[in-house]
């Protein structure tokens, strides 16, 4: 390149440079509170994201003709026959030649590959499979669960990570096919377990399955366990189904919903274990969408299950792959996402792996030990990574007293159980937005309630009486769900941005003196009041970025009541503000709120209530009120109360101080 060529080539960089770093926000972030909330270990087992004591030993399985993968030719301990994915996915024309150029092969003979990190020793071990979502197809994705398959080896698990690369690219309406395939993934896992040779004869515990996926593949994941069941495909019977695994849980790490909606509905998935993850800087997938799924998933058949979500601030969507690592939109990334608002990538992974290990290990080996955690996330504060989490809870003994979807009666809730108020500003019924565009929603809704104690008038600083919202249950109820001292009530929150104003002044219900004079004297008095009223306090900003405390108190049919403070069970924190774009003002433009509503579930023992000062009793449990005696001012979102009767005794055990 000649001088002048260079030199304009320089001044176009510095154009660039500048016209960016004109257009460039600053870092925004909530204020983080980890060092108070993560404070607390009350666990006492080892810290599941630690190597556990097993030597790994890895293999692969796959066609053996890859002509792209030499590990799935040249070095499979299994070779495995293609199958037809034909019916669950298709490709439009112009990309078939293509696609078929590169891979050798078509959707009507794909391959089934995987790598695999096991345990050394004879087993059996619980099986879980992986699969990722979709990603440049020529960078392939399915190493990028490396970190993950040597933890679980190590502790005892078989982890297969998938091959479905060849489904990626500009494809839609694929998901049940990714799902579909790993079922097809079980059929030979099953036949060498059976076997009498080879690495994995009888060294598989086929009665203790996981399904894990990532983005698209968190879906797929899904699917897999409602497809598991049916003998059909529900868009095509002409596609039987003969599979009936015995999937013990669910992993959706950052998943896709709605993608594939058998017989136009929701992917239904019930009575298996489910654990959602999901980070607030997704830029990807950049509404916490799989809560959708996480609402639907239903225990209906007696066995003991839970559900739970870890949403993490800060993290993305590609951080918890190897591979993909921070590039959430292509490798344009850099450019148009803020990646200096993401956690560390080690922080990122140590999360997946102690909330993804601690599941396993609870729904596979049976540890119960580590169910604490996923109640209170708290309990285990001190293995997280420094940020800031809210998480969500529910075990299979859970009964609703109140999910808001039912009818527009506020003041009833489920059958057996009446509202009410008291001074509250605002009390409605609605659905909850997702952060994203337009009317996206997340398909729930729940109550939002307003309270401002303080009276309106020149003195600023009177409140009145605290506002209160309250659940009674009929006697009928109570007689059903038998409530006692291992019973726990659940009830989710969220906060909003909403700043009700102060309340009415109260009306003088006394007859009023309207004489000349006596209007005169209430005028000057009002006058004097005012002159001698202390200014308004000037706003605090920093009071609005605290998180808010109040009251729960349960009452019993004889009247008594206790209280605690909803502080000791969590934190009620305030919308976490999420900036994803470096340009000022992109956020505004894309997204209805730049913050996402994640209810924090809270989980409240009856016995520690009996234990309060009162004389309540858990037996006969007959109202709930929340009472917001701590913040002056407040809106909340409240979904999900409910009352689990008798909880596992590990959950009640060692609350965090």
């Amino acid at each position: 390149m000649n001088a002048p060529c260079q030199r304009l080539a320089r001044a176009a960089t510095l154009c660039a440079a500048i016209t960016l770093a004109a257009c460039t926000q600053a870092l925004k972030f909530s204020k983080d509170d980890s060092a108070t909330v993560l404070s607390y270990q009350t666990i006492n087992a080892p810290n599941p994201a630690e190597p556990g004591s097993f030597a790994v030993r890895t293999m692969y399985y796959g066609s053996g003709t890859d002509r792209n993968r030499p590990e799935f030719k040249d070095s499979v301990a299994y070779k495995t026959k293609s199958v037809d994915v034909s019916p669950y996915a298709s490709i439009a024309p112009a990309q078939a030649a293509d696609r078929k150029k590169f891979w050798g092969f078509d959707l009507k003979a794909a391959p089934i590959n995987a790598r695999v990190w096991y345990p050394e020793g004879p087993g059996p071990f619980p099986l879980v499979l992986v699969v990722h979502g979709n990603h440049n197809p020529q960078d392939f994705s399915d190493p990028g669960y490396d970190y993950l398959g040597e933890l679980l080896a190590s502790r005892g698990f078989i982890l297969a990570s998938l091959d479905e690369n060849w489904i990626n690219g500009a494809l839609r309406g694929e998901n049940e096919g990714r799902a579909w395939v790993m079922l097809k993934h079980l059929e030979y896992w099953k036949r060498w377990n059976d076997s009498s040779a080879g690495p994995m004869s009888h060294k598989v515990d086929m009665t203790n399955i996981a399904m894990m996926g990532h983005s698209r593949g968190g879906e797929a994941a899904a699917i897999s366990a409602a497809f598991n069941k049916l003998k059909y495909y529900p868009d095509d019977a002409k596609q039987k189904f003969d599979f009936n695994f015995a999937i013990k849980s669910v992993v959706a790490i950052a998943p896709v919903d709605g993608q594939y909606t058998p017989a136009s509905k929701p992917t239904p998935v019930s009575n298996v274990n489910y654990l959602l993850m999901h980070g607030s800087h997704d830029g990807d997938v950049s509404t916490a969408v799989g809560m959708r799924q996480y609402d639907r998933l239903q225990f209906t058949d007696g066995q003991p299950h839970f559900k739970a979500m870890v949403f993490m601030y800060r993290a993305n969507h590609g951080q918890w792959n190897t591979v993909w690592q921070n590039k959430d939109n292509g490798p344009r990334s850099g450019r148009n996402l803020e990646l200096r608002a993401l956690v560390p990538i080690e922080d990122q992974r140590t999360m997946g792996k102690l909330v993804i290990s601690g599941f396993l290990e609870a729904t596979l080996h049976g540890k119960s030990e580590y169910l604490p955690m996923f109640r209170d996330h708290r309990t285990a504060g001190r293995w997280y990574p420094k940020s800031m989490y809210t998480t969500r809870f529910q075990e299979s003994g859970y009964r609703a007293l109140a999910e808001y979807e039912d009818d527009v009666d506020l003041t009833s809730g489920q059958p057996g159980v009446t509202i009410d108020s008291d001074s509250l500003a605002s009390w409605k019924e609605n659905v909850i937005p997702f952060r994203g565009r337009g009317t996206d929603n997340q398909q729930t809704n729940a109550a939002w309630i307003g309270w401002n104690n303080r009276i309106a008038g020149p003195d600023t600083m009177r409140t009145g009486r605290p506002a209160s919202y309250s659940l009674t249950l009929s006697d009928s109820l109570v007689r059903a769900l038998a409530p006692g001292a291992r019973s726990a009530v659940y009830l989710s929150v969220a906060l909003t941005k909403e700043k009700p104003g102060p309340r009415a002044v109260p009306r003088d219900t006394a007859k009023r003196d309207t004489s000349k004079a006596a209007v005169e004297a209430r005028r000057k008095a009002a006058a004097d009041s005012a002159k001698r009223a202390p200014k308004p306090p000037k706003p605090n900003p920093a009071a609005d970025t605290l998180p808010i405390d109040f009251s729960v108190e349960f009452v019993d049919s004889d009247g008594n009541s206790a209280r605690m403070p909803i502080s000791r069970y969590g934190v009620v924190r305030r919308p976490l503000d999420v900036y994803l774009y470096r340009r000022a003002g992109r956020d505004e433009q894309r997204f209805q709120n730049i913050f996402e509503y994640v209810p924090q579930t809270f989980v409240l023992p009856l016995a520690d209530f009996s234990g309060a000062t009162g004389g309540f009793q858990p037996s006969k449990l007959r109202a709930i009120r929340l009472v917001f005696d701590k913040t002056v001012r407040g809106a909340i979102i409240l979904d999900d109360i409910g009352i689990s009767p008798t909880m596992d005794p590990i959950y009640l055990a060692a609350p965090v101080p």
